[in-house]
Order: C-alpha cells, then structure tokens, then sequence
C-alpha cells in the first residue's frame, strides 16, 4: 500500500491516528487526560476478548475470526493511543517501529497468544502500555501497520457515522441492502487496503463519503 512507501506516510498516519483520537476523547471529556481513566484496564479485557475471538480452548473445535481479531487489535490501540497522548510519550519514531514490524510469515498461533497473555500481563504489572508485545502481537497474526490504520481510520468514522444519523435517537439504519452496516465498512476497508495511493490526510472523509452514498441509496 502506497501510504507506506515514505517515512513522512507513515508519520502522517500516526498523526491521523492521534487526531481522531484526541477528537474521539474530547466527546467524552473536555478534560479527558486529567480524569485518570484506567486505560490499562480496558487493554487487558480486551485481550481476554481477543483471545476468545481467535480460540483458546483444547476441548472443542474452534476456528479463529480473524477480522473480529484484528478489530480487537484495533480497539486495543484506541486506549493504547490515549495512554500515550495522556503520558506525553507518543513519538513520531513510534510510527517507524510500526511499520518496518515484520507481517510478511505465516500466522504463528502459539506466539500471537503468548503476545496477547504478555501484553495483558505488562498492562497490569506498569498500568500503562507497552508497545514490545502489542509489536509481536502484530508480527504473529499477522497484522501490518497499514491495516491497523485502515481498520482504525474504518471503525472511529463508522462510529462517527453512526452518531451523525441519529445511533443515540433510534433513527439510525444498521441494515442497508440487506447487509449490516460493519459488513459495507469491511468491503470498503478491502477496497481501500488494494489502492496504492492512499492520502491519509483524505481517508477519513473520502471513507465517510463512501459510507453515505450506500446509506443514502
């Protein structure tokens, strides 16, 4: 994916990333970094929850969703990205280390759980987070730094999008063409993963366009 392809991409895509999230946070809270939340928290249940979604249990057969694994993933990077603005200690090198992970072996089950179990552990023992295990998280299942933007950018606009046409009043369509909303957004994430130029300063809004004229028909 083009986006990639310069280090000034890549930090634009962090910068994205940390943009919206701050705008996410501040719909809160005006004062989000001073309330202490306990983003920490929310990393660990989310890695129970990821665990389940991609299978962990020796008696019964079971077959990972890797989509919803990814957006586990991704909901974990949510709190790890205000944990980070709220400390101070989100850097632009963060975006180099992110995107040089590499994504290109086969998925390692053994090792994504053991990451998804340390990244749980060291969010309890420093209630912070740490990005060695969220890093070997990715290279296992593996999920690339392109993804992890795509799929984020995907689900902060649909949340958007949703809230925008009336979530809260009960106006709000989840159905459209016979298909949920979150089914449209994964067609619209694949689109947007095989084009090789994508202008992270235009994802946001180009996503969001898109999502309204299938909304809209």
């Amino acid at each position: 994916m083009g986006a990639s392809s310069e280090s000034g991409s890549v930090v634009e895509m962090l910068h994205t990333m940390a943009d919206m999230q701050h705008h996410h946070n501040e719909q809160v809270h005006a004062q989000w970094a001073k309330q202490g939340y306990e983003y920490y928290r929310a990393i660990w249940v989310e890695c129970a929850e990821m665990l389940d979604h991609f299978g962990w249990k020796w008696w019964k057969k079971q077959h990972p969703d890797i989509n919803q694994v990814k957006l586990e993933l991704v909901d974990i990077w949510h709190f790890a990205l205000s944990d980070l603005l709220r400390t101070d200690t989100l850097k632009d090198s963060l975006a180099t280390v992110l995107s040089e992970v590499d994504t290109s072996g086969e998925q390692d089950p053994r090792a994504f759980r053991a990451s998804i179990e340390a990244l749980a552990e060291s969010s309890l023992r420093t209630r912070s987070f740490e990005i060695e295990p969220f890093l070997e998280a990715m290279r296992t299942l593996p999920m690339s730094y392109e993804e992890l933007f795509v799929m984020y950018i995907g689900k902060n606009v649909l949340n958007q999008f949703r809230q925008n046409n009336g979530y809260k009043s009960g106006e709000y369509r989840k159905v459209w063409q016979g298909r949920e909303d979150n089914e449209h957004l994964v067609d619209l994430l694949d689109t947007l993963l095989m084009t090789e130029q994508v202008d992270p300063r235009q994802l946001p809004d180009k996503l969001y366009a898109e999502l309204e004229a299938r909304y809209s028909v």
